[in-house]
């Protein structure tokens, strides 16, 4: 591939030029559709600069690597907030199915920042803005005790649920996956929210399966026949994405 060689910055404008890179290396990333195409020397070829200059913004291949992944991150912000209204459990589903959505709507970089090995001390930046946002989201089910518990050690297991989701359908593509995968992902989301739900309610010792079976039997007529308010919300205009309760 060609490019043009730029002029040497002037001073003052290496943001600038630490921009472009990032843009050269994004635009590598999504054409190839995976990681190994991000060398410097590629990045370099492609924003019109030197290798050095490269050197100049990012210590190595992993620096800009993480750099030009976590552009995308503000778009996950986003999208946790906009769904982060209303009732707080039906909200915390609709986080996780954006979660997932995104998730799926950026593999590479998803693969990169969260399935990867962390290779630093301390937790990545990625890691750390998922969990913030799920901690917050479930303190608001926790401040209504539709959830019971430590609002971090259940968000660290709602996470682990709809991360394992999206990581398998991002790492196994080729498994016999149901067509229909917004199903599956709201399926995942649904067992992990009530499960949650019912989990903090539970005694340590469960009764037997047939006790329990009729229990739950009774449980989800009372839910079925509307016993229980608040658990559907009105069907028509969605503007904030899937509205299902988790």
């Amino acid at each position: 591939m060609t490019s043009t060689r730029r002029v040497r910055a002037r001073r003052g404008e290496g943001g600038l030029l630490r921009e472009e890179i990032l843009r050269a290396a994004e635009d590598l990333l999504t054409e190839s559709g995976s990681e190994d195409a991000l060398t410097l020397r590629a990045v370099a070829q492609r924003a019109g600069v030197s290798t050095p200059s490269v050197y100049l913004h990012f210590a190595d291949r992993e620096a800009l690597l993480e750099a030009v992944c976590l552009r995308v991150w503000d778009e996950f912000g986003r999208m946790f907030r906009e769904n982060l209204t209303g009732d707080p459990f039906l909200a915390l589903g609709r986080c996780a199915r954006a979660y997932a959505r995104f998730a799926l709507a950026h593999p590479v970089q998803y693969r990169v920042l969260m399935m990867r090995p962390a290779t630093g001390q301390g937790v990545p930046p990625a890691a750390a803005e998922c969990i913030r946002h799920m901690v917050d989201a479930v303190a608001a089910c926790v401040a209504v005790r539709v959830l019971e518990g430590d609002p971090e050690e259940l968000a660290l297991g709602l996470w682990s649920a709809v991360h394992g989701c999206v990581s398998l359908l991002i790492a196994q593509p080729s498994f016999p996956w149901p067509e229909d995968r917004e199903a599956l992902i709201d399926r995942v989301v649904r067992i992990a929210g009530v499960g949650t739900a019912l989990l903090t309610r539970l005694p340590d010792t469960l009764p037997p399966s047939g006790v329990l079976a009729d229990e739950l039997d009774g449980f989800g007529a009372r839910l079925a026949g509307g016993s229980v308010a608040g658990m559907e919300e009105p069907r028509g205009a969605e503007p904030r994405g899937d509205r299902r309760p988790s």
